[in-house]
């Protein structure tokens, strides 16, 4: 397995491989020919998101935990929303809350990033189509989205989409053992699942969402959340975990 995650190197932004413990800056294009390059140390140096995403198409409603626990109906098509590339922060980054607008929440997520263009992809086909994974928090301005209905405010602030630590490529998303997420406040698990929940799976997801739009490289399908979503405050220290990827950490304020 690899992990690529996104670097302050000297000033600019850099890819490192991560690989049976080393580490290397990667020489190529992530999307496409690359290699592992001149090892570097990374201690003192922030991790930024590892990947820049055009757009974040999320899920609503995508766990039947969670639309149990929301009192919901399962969806009989996934639903769609969009989070704006702007609300995309890295590991370590504050997750601000907004003034005036309520209660804010944490959603762990299992985010899948496309590595090629792709668009009216089939389901036999969404592998091909498929850097990686990573974490995402799907911060959730909670009574913005009650009350506006649409999600985009909600959805949509400035740090509100938490992703990383990194990419990580080989994980078997098909497995029927399905992959394991978490999502912990400070020191308390308050989402504990597995993609086994999912009522679309990750290749109908693919085929579903560039049956719309053209996803480009980079850009990412948040799977949606598991039970368990809860307000967050500032001081807490927020935590999506999913199998494979390792650990997103976000301060709030």
């Amino acid at each position: 397995m690899k992990r690529f995650y996104r670097i302050e190197h000297r000033g600019d932004a850099r890819h490192v491989i991560e690989e049976a413990g080393r580490w290397r800056l990667l020489e190529g294009d992530l999307f496409g020919r690359h290699d592992a390059g001149d090892s570097i140390a990374v201690d003192g140096r922030a991790l930024l998101a590892p990947v820049e995403p055009s757009k974040i198409v999320a899920i609503g409603l995508n766990y039947k935990d969670h639309a149990a626990e929301q009192g919901k109906p399962l969806p009989k098509e996934p639903m769609m929303f969009i989070k704006p590339s702007t609300a995309v922060i890295g590991p370590g980054a504050p997750i601000v809350l907004p003034a005036g607008v309520g209660r804010v929440d944490h959603e762990a997520e299992v985010g899948v990033v496309i590595g090629r263009r792709a668009s009216r992809v089939t389901e036999a086909a969404a592998q091909d189509y498929i850097l990686g994974l990573t974490c995402l928090n799907d911060v959730t301005a909670r009574e913005l989205q009650a009350k506006d209905i649409q999600f985009t405010r909600a959805k949509g602030f400035d740090t509100f989409a938490p992703i990383g630590p990194c990419v990580a490529t080989g994980i078997d998303y098909r497995s029927p053992a399905g992959i394991g997420i978490e999502g912990w406040v400070n020191d308390t698990c308050r989402q504990s699942s597995t993609t086994k929940e999912l009522v679309f799976s990750i290749d109908r997801l693919v085929a579903f969402v560039t049956s719309v739009m053209t996803l480009l490289p980079g850009d990412i399908i948040a799977t949606g959340t598991p039970a368990g979503i809860g307000p967050l405050a500032p001081g807490d220290r927020v935590t999506i975990k999913v199998a494979g990827v390792g650990d997103l950490t976000n301060p709030v304020r």
